[in-house]
C-alpha cells in the first residue's frame, strides 16, 4: 500500500493505493485562507497538521487494515508558500500564500538583478518564495531575524512526519533561489535576499527517499514507524506524475483553482521573457514549462458568490452544445495575473455589458475569458520553444462539457478526457512513494491514462472565437491604463 498526500489551498487530500495502483480510498479535510488585506492570503500551518490527522483519521474509518501495510508516502503540495521556522522548530508567522501579491515591489527589485532570471529561467513573480522573504526583512524585521529554515508547505508537513528539512527539485524551482539548470542552491540567489544555504532545506529528486515516518507520529496516525516518505513535487508537477505526464512535449490543462497549460520536457528550455514557468519536473533529469493563469475556476467561484449559484448549476445552465461568443467579455485577473502579463496590480473586468446580459451571459464570459487566457499561454509556451498537438484536460472545470468545447475550440487543438478515476496531485505523491520505497522506474510507474473521449475544436465557431479572442487581448492595455 502507498499513500499520497496532497496539501491544496483548500483541502488536504489523503489518496491511498495498492501496488497495482488501484485507488482503494481517498478522504479530505478543509482548509481556509486569511486575507487580512487587499493582495494577502494566508494559512496557518498548523492548519495543515491539524488537516492530515482529520482526512487520515476519515480514511482510517474504511481502510485501518490498509493504513497499517503502507509501504511509502508521497508528498504534493501548493508551491511558492513561504513558510519560516526558528531554531526551536516553531512556526514564525502565518505562511504566504502562492497567490499573495504583497511583495510586488521585492519582486521587481530582484528581477531587476539579472543574475536571477539567468539562473532560474523564470521572471521573479511576487507569488514566488524569495520575493515575500525581502518583504519580511524590510516590513517584519523582528519576525525575519528570527529564520531559521524556510520551508514550502509540503515540506513542513514532511518536518512533522519525519523530523527533517528537506525540499525536492520541482517545489524548489518556485522560489527563485534554485539555479533550475544544475537542480541546485545558488548562493548569490539566497545572499540576494539576506539569506543563507542553512537557511534552506536538503534537496533531493522527487523520485529518492527524503526521510523516514517518525514513531510517535506514525503511532497517532496508524501507519508503520520508519516507512519511507519519497521527495514528492509541487501539485503540477505531482499532478503530472498522476496523469503521465513525463515524456517529451506531453501535455494537459488544468481547470482548477487557478489554470495551468502544463508540457513536460526532457531538457531545460528557459525563455523568461515569455512569462512561461520553466521549472525542473519531479523526475530526474526532467524538466518542465507551464503558463499559468491565477484565477481559473476561481473565477466561476466568484461568480457563484455574488450570484448565490452554485458553480455546477452556473455551468449546467450553458448546456452541453457549445454557441458562439457573446457580447459580454470577461478578464480572469482577480487576483493579478502571471503568463503572459506579470502584473501583480491588474484586477478584472467584465465589458460589453447591456440590459440583456444575464446570469447566463456573464457565466458564458467567464468561461470564455478563461479559455482566452489559455491561448495566452499556449501563445507564451510556443514562444519559449514548445507547440503542442493535444492537451489532457484535468481538473474541477473539466467537468463542464461545455467549458471543454470552449477550450478545445480557443486552443484549436483535440482536448483529451482521461477515463474515469482520479489522476490527480494525491495520486502522484502515492506513484512517487511507491517509486521512492520499492525503488521502481519512475517511467514504468507514472504511465498515461487511457482516454475516454476527445473534443476536437469546433471549425465553424473558431472565426468567431478568434474575433472575439482578439477583442479579448485588446482590452488588456486599455484596462492596464485606466487603472493606472
Amino acid at each position: 500500500m502507498y499513500l499520497g498526500l496532497d496539501l491544496g489551498t483548500s483541502s488536504l487530500k489523503a489518496l491511498l493505493i495498492d501496488d497495482s495502483q488501484r485507488i482503494l480510498g481517498s478522504a479530505s479535510a478543509p482548509l481556509t485562507v486569511e486575507r487580512l488585506h487587499p493582495g494577502w492570503s494566508e494559512q496557518d500551518p498548523d492548519s495543515w497538521i491539524a488537516a492530515t490527522r482529520a482526512a487520515l483519521a476519515e480514511l482510517a474509518k474504511f481502510h485501518a487494515a490498509e493504513l497499517a501495510k503502507v509501504r511509502g508516502i508521497g508528498l504534493s503540495g501548493h508551491m511558492h508558500g513561504a513558510t519560516t521556522i526558528d531554531r526551536a522548530g516553531k512556526v514564525i508567522r502565518p505562511c504566504i500564500l502562492w497567490n499573495d501579491t504583497r511583495s510586488f515591489k521585492e519582486a521587481a527589485e530582484l528581477d531587476a538583478d539579472p543574475q536571477f532570471r539567468r539562473l532560474t529561467g523564470n521572471i521573479v513573480f511576487p507569488g514566488f518564495t524569495a520575493p515575500k522573504l525581502k518583504w519580511m526583512a524590510a516590513n517584519e524585521p523582528e519576525a525575519f531575524a528570527r529564520v531559521a529554515k524556510v520551508l514550502l508547505p509540503k515540506d513542513y508537513l514532511r518536518l512533522w512526519l519525519t523530523g527533517e528539512a528537506i525540499s525536492e527539485m520541482s517545489d524548489s524551482a518556485g522560489t527563485s533561489w534554485l539555479d533550475v539548470g544544475k537542480r541546485a542552491w545558488d548562493d548569490g540567489l539566497l545572499s540576494a535576499t539576506g539569506l543563507d544555504r542553512s537557511q534552506m532545506p536538503a534537496l533531493v529528486e522527487g523520485t529518492e527517499r527524503a526521510g523516514s515516518l517518525r514513531a510517535d507520529v506514525a503511532a497517532e496516525l496508524g501507519l508503520p514507524t520508519g516507512i519511507p516518505i519519497a521527495g514528492g513535487a509541487g501539485d503540477n508537477a505531482a499532478s503530472a506524475c498522476g496523469m503521465g505526464t513525463v515524456g517529451d512535449n506531453h501535455a494537459f490543462a488544468s481547470l482548477g483553482t487557478s489554470g495551468v497549460l502544463f508540457a513536460a520536457n526532457n531538457r531545460y528550455l528557459p525563455n523568461p521573457d515569455s512569462a512561461v514557468h520553466a521549472f525542473c519536473h519531479a523526475l530526474p533529469g526532467t524538466w518542465h514549462q507551464m503558463g499559468v493563469i491565477l484565477s481559473a475556476t476561481d473565477s466561476l467561484n466568484w461568480l457563484s458568490g455574488v450570484t448565490s449559484t452554485q458553480p455546477a448549476v452556473l455551468t449546467s445552465e450553458l448546456g452541453e452544445t457549445l454557441e458562439a461568443p457573446g457580447s459580454v467579455l470577461f478578464l480572469p485577473y482577480l487576483s493579478g495575473e502571471r503568463t503572459p502579463h506579470n502584473d501583480a496590480s491588474i484586477r478584472g473586468a467584465f465589458a460589453g455589458l447591456g440590459h440583456e446580459s444575464d446570469r447566463v451571459a456573464l457565466t458564458r464570459a467567464v468561461v470564455e475569458g478563461v479559455s482566452f487566457a489559455f491561448r495566452d499561454s499556449l501563445a507564451a509556451l510556443a514562444q519559449a520553444g514548445t507547440s503542442l498537438t493535444r492537451v489532457t484536460a484535468i481538473g474541477g472545470g473539466s467537468r463542464s462539457r461545455y467549458w471543454l468545447e470552449a477550450l478545445a475550440t480557443v486552443l484549436n487543438l483535440p482536448v483529451d478526457i482521461p477515463e474515469g478515476g482520479d489522476f490527480g496531485a494525491a495520486f502522484g505523491a502515492a506513484r512517487l512513494g511507491l517509486i521512492a520505497a520499492e525503488h521502481a522506474d519512475p517511467l514504468s510507474v507514472c504511465t498515461q491514462p487511457a482516454t475516454e473521449s476527445t473534443i476536437l475544436p469546433n471549425r465553424d465557431l473558431a472565426p468567431a472565437f478568434d474575433e472575439a479572442y482578439g477583442r479579448y487581448r485588446s482590452l488588456y492595455p486599455a484596462l492596464k491604463g485606466a487603472m493606472s
